[in-house]
């Protein structure tokens, strides 16, 4: 299957984008195509890479606002959680694919349960993923021996889909939730497979203070001192990281999944150190989290929000300007990941999105960059192309309708089984 995208601009310029199976093949002429796109008018945009997030929770979001991090996780998302079945994820995700595809998402990172149920749901709505199943053994032997087993079986599930935008990975949740044991052994299953591992690291200054009194280090350096930090580890959050720490994850590749709403929204108490993981050259992108604690998967709003964030932490108005914030939110996470996406070039992976910026929060375009990130909502994405497959064309998905009845259903029919 091939695609045109005529009269469009890229970086400036007015040209044509010519894509061939799942990669861009050229850029500059006119040429034959199964499927002719106008473009005229719109601006091409590279995907964007939401290198966090929990898919199947759009399910809950609005349940449980306004609460702490403890109270939240322990009578809201938890009780629910517990009643999740393959079919609540399966929606979940289906819904959360509509709002990423709508919002100009091409690829994303995902831990949670049922994940043979989510890569259902992936495959049918088009999205590059990548997917992990949850563990969380509760320092639990027998809990964790199961988990494990689940877990190794999800993975070769999805493996034997054989789809390349779908991808397994390694799901253990944090260093608080999950075993020595536990985490050993996935590290020892990712150097045999070469899968990612994606886990969360750092997001509160509880589990710092309790790594320390456990471990007498803090949580990075617990992870380095078990050889569990590496090139293929992408660690969410890391809102307490000290440059010590920072040091250890530029030296081992470690990656790091910036989640600024959900950090503010759950008062996490300290903005992640940018500045000083730049400076360290970490690779880092941008993440969502669940729509339970942001309460979207907008990627456009996490832009504006990561760099209000980093200026208003640092005191700064300089640090994390509007270039680098939309380069984390794409080729960023593609680096992450370790994908040819997040650029639109020759060769790289056709994920594509179209915006219009005939709109009146985008006029006048002084500085279309500087609208992107900080004037502009996930609305302003016309059409999505994800893997060479046109996904939303005039802002229209297949089967939305059906999609937004069912998951509220879905999630309707969750809440009253508490």
């Amino acid at each position: 299957m091939s695609i045109l995208i005529r009269d469009v601009q890229v970086e400036g310029d007015v040209t044509q984008v010519y894509i061939e199976g799942n990669r861009i093949a050229e850029i500059g002429r006119k040429r034959e195509a199964d499927i002719v796109i106008d473009g005229k008018g719109k601006i091409a945009l590279p995907g964007f890479v939401n290198l966090h997030t929990h898919a199947a929770m759009t399910l809950f979001r609005g349940w449980g606002d306004d609460l702490d991090l403890s109270t939240w996780l322990e009578t809201k998302i938890r009780p629910v959680e517990a009643k999740l079945t393959p079919d609540d994820v399966y929606w979940g995700t289906k819904l959360a694919c509509l709002e990423m595809i709508k919002t100009g998402t091409t690829t994303f990172n995902d831990m949670y349960f049922h994940m043979d149920a989510a890569a259902k749901a992936v495959k049918e709505m088009g999205l590059r993923a990548f997917l992990a199943e949850g563990i969380v053994d509760l320092n639990d032997a027998e809990r964790a021996a199961k988990q494990l087993r689940t877990a190794e079986e999800i993975y070769r599930r999805i493996e034997g889909m054989k789809m390349d935008r779908i991808t397994p990975v390694l799901g253990p949740h944090a260093i608080y939730t999950v075993s020595k044991d536990s985490l050993l052994r996935i590290r020892e299953l990712a150097d045999k497979t070469g899968s990612l591992i994606h886990t969360h690291l750092s997001e509160t200054k509880r589990e710092v203070d309790d790594c320390v009194t456990e471990t007498g280090v803090r949580p990075a350096k617990y992870l380095e001192s078990i050889g569990f930090l590496a090139k293929d580890v992408i660690a969410a959050h890391g809102c307490w990281l000290d440059p010590s720490e920072i040091e250890l994850l530029a030296r081992t590749g470690t990656r790091v999944a910036h989640c600024p709403v959900s950090n503010m929204k759950l008062s996490t108490g300290q903005a992640m150190p940018y500045a000083a993981m730049k400076e360290a050259a970490v690779v880092m992108g941008l993440g969502t989290d669940g729509a339970a604690s942001n309460n979207n998967l907008d990627m456009f709003e996490t832009m504006k929000v990561a760099a209000l964030l980093q200026k208003y932490a640092h005191h700064d108005p300089t640090v994390l300007p509007a270039i680098e914030a939309f380069q984390l939110a794409n080729f960023g996470g593609a680096r992450a990941l370790g994908i040819d996406a997040g650029l639109i070039g020759v060769d790289r992976l056709a994920d594509i999105i179209l915006v219009d910026p005939r709109r009146p929060e985008l006029t006048p375009r002084h500085e279309d960059l500087s609208n992107w990130v900080y004037s502009a909502h996930g609305n302003v994405v016309d059409t999505m192309i994800c893997d060479g497959v046109v996904l939303m064309r005039g802002r229209r998905v297949r089967g939305e309708a059906d999609i937004l009845e069912k998951a509220a259903g879905v999630a309707r029919n969750l809440v009253s089984r508490l």
